[in-house]
């Protein structure tokens, strides 16, 4: 009996699951190579607090989309969604599984899904942008949890960046953000896989993982990237753990205090992923610590 594998095998679900690793497992199996949907995963010299994998770690699996962005340049998931589509092209052109690996949802979306982004208008984000220098992306985070609540809770308040592109495609559209995504609907035949972790266990691994990152040096690795201009940068300045390492650096926090916030900060975005994860009903979900993870997870992928 000839065994078909999908064109695009995901591995999907909060931070600290084990997705890395269960995709290099799935690789070696398969005869795969690896694609990111981390959207900060794609930025340069950001390894430590993503939790990117070493060379060591990847067991000589080709990863793809690391490493692309430098810290100035600010995320655009019309251009990820570009960038994947080639990288999953070329790798079935080599006779191989593409395996795509990460937490951010919209990233996952781009690149299995019918998803066409709206365009944006200058004037509108500009106005938008002014105003959240002048007040902040917590006054403009509760009003998009008026306009558009589904959308609120699952954007970080603190994520002006996003905030302001939900605002901009509400005011373009005059539809809610989220009415923007389409349906669930593969434009490229799939499997979702999601690794599921109690919530206790989750946050013991969030915090166990954050603890790891300061012992690696993510402190020093934020000193070099400032140097870089991650402060300036849009997107990967506001970043888990980076973010608040820079408020460390300039003084507002104690380095224990920029520690904890990030644990904190940390959780509740793995609480964000979960729910937007749940909300598909593609996803098959498999116990993170079960002894024949590997095995079960294959066979949904030759199923």
């Amino acid at each position: 009996m000839r065994v078909t594998f999908p064109e695009v095998l995901a591995v999907v679900g909060p931070t600290a699951s084990g997705k890395s690793d269960l995709a290099v497992e799935l690789a070696l199996a398969l005869n795969g190579e690896a694609v990111n949907a981390d959207s900060m995963q794609l930025y340069r010299g950001m390894d430590i607090g993503t939790a990117k994998l070493t060379l060591e770690e990847r067991r000589g699996v080709p990863h793809h989309l690391l490493d692309v962005w430098d810290v100035t340049e600010t995320a655009s998931v019309a251009e990820y969604q570009r960038l994947s589509d080639r990288a999953i092209a070329e790798i079935r052109g080599r006779g191989r599984v593409p395996i795509l690996v990460g937490g951010s949802g919209l990233y996952v979306r781009a690149a299995l899904d019918e998803l066409e982004f709206p365009g944006t208008d200058p004037a509108v984000r500009a106005r938008l942008e002014e105003e959240l220098a002048a007040v902040g992306p917590g006054a403009l985070h509760r009003r998009l949890r008026e306009r558009d609540p589904r959308a609120a809770a699952a954007i970080l308040p603190s994520n002006g960046r996003r905030i302001v592109r939900a605002l901009e495609v509400i005011e373009i559209t005059g539809r809610p953000f989220t009415a923007t995504l389409p349906e669930h609907r593969y434009r490229r035949r799939a499997v979702q896989i999601g690794l599921r972790v109690p919530r206790p266990e989750l946050d013991e691994r969030i915090a166990l993982r954050v603890e790891r990152m300061w012992a690696a040096g993510l402190v020093e690795e934020v000193r070099r990237l400032e140097r870089r201009g991650l402060r300036e940068g849009r997107t990967a300045g506001r970043a888990l753990g980076y973010a608040q390492v820079l408020r460390y650096l300039a003084g507002e926090w104690t380095e224990e205090q920029a520690k904890q916030e990030t644990i904190r900060a940390t959780r509740r975005f793995a609480r964000r992923q979960e729910s937007w994860f749940r909300r598909d009903p593609r996803v098959h979900w498999l116990p993170y610590d079960a002894p024949d993870l590997v095995e079960r997870a294959l066979a949904l992928a030759r199923a």
